[in-house]
This record gives structure tokens, C-alpha cells and sequence, in this order.
């Protein structure tokens, strides 16, 4: 199982987001440079994330884009649910409507194991905040693992 970019850009640009704005609006032409990812590829994912309470827009002049919240109450999750829908690992567990879930589900040993997976998955990802990626990013750079110059990916 593999996230798609959309999942993968939106955290990092989330974290981008976090890590520089200091509260200020960041216009998405400076993420889209630190992270390399096509601006407006970006203009979409930010749309999405708008639309999810998670990042405000600010216009004019100096706007941009800042987050709705504190990074330490924005989760991975969160983040990845927004822009990809639910996180499962099979299909089969995309249906809440009990019509369109397989007809096996009930005695299905396997399909146990893909919830519990998929349980699991979002349980991690919800225990992981933007304000976690910024202190790592912090100490990565305190330690001098890494420098400005070869940024953090995700």
C-alpha cells in the first residue's frame, strides 16, 4: 500500500507551512519552491485543506496561507484524510453504507485483518502532529544532521 502524492505533498507542504510562517501567511509560490512541487498542484491540495479547516487564506499583498490551528492539534491524519479520503488498505473497507461493503465482510477472516491494519494506520497517524514533524526538523538541524540548504523530506 502506497500513499499518492497528494497524500505525501499535502503533509509536506503542511510542514513547510508549520516550520516557516511563524504565524504569518506563507504565499504557496515559497512551499512550492522549498519542496519542489508544481504550484499549482499546490493550488489544489490548499483548496482541499481550506476546505478541511485546516490552513486559512489570507489575501492581498502580503497574504498567502497560514494554519486554522496549532500545529501540535493538526495530525498527519488528518492531513491525509482531507486530501485522499478515508485511509484503508483494502477497498473493501471504504463502505460505511452496509449495502456496498462485500458480501463476505461478516465471515470474512481476512477482512478482520485489513480493519485491524487499517485501525492501527490511523491510529499512528493520528498520534502524529505537524508540531512533531517541526520539533524533529528542529532537532535534525540542531544536531546538524541536516542544514537549510538540504531541507527535511517527507
Amino acid at each position: 500500500m502506497q500513499l499518492s502524492t497528494k497524500g505525501r505533498y499535502a503533509v509536506r507542504a503542511m510542514f513547510d507551512l508549520a516550520f516557516y510562517s511563524q504565524g504569518e501567511p506563507v504565499p504557496l509560490s515559497r512551499i512550492s519552491e522549498r519542496e519542489e512541487i508544481s504550484l499549482h498542484y499546490l493550488e489544489q491540495l490548499f483548496n482541499k485543506l481550506r476546505k478541511g479547516g485546516v490552513v486559512e487564506s489570507v489575501r492581498g499583498p502580503s497574504g498567502g496561507f497560514k494554519l486554522a490551528r496549532k500545529p501540535s492539534e493538526i495530525s498527519v491524519e488528518e492531513i491525509i484524510s482531507i486530501v485522499e479520503g478515508p485511509i484503508v488498505p483494502v477497498s473493501c473497507l471504504e463502505h460505511k453504507d452496509k449495502d456496498r461493503v462485500c458480501h463476505r465482510a461478516e465471515k470474512c477472516v481476512t477482512f478482520i485483518l485489513w480493519k485491524r491494519l487499517g485501525k492501527n494506520i490511523t491510529e499512528f497517524l493520528s498520534s502524529v502532529t505537524l508540531q512533531d514533524l517541526v520539533d524533529e526538523a528542529r532537532e535534525l538541524l540542531d544536531s546538524g544532521k541536516v542544514t537549510h540548504d538540504y531541507m527535511f523530506y517527507i
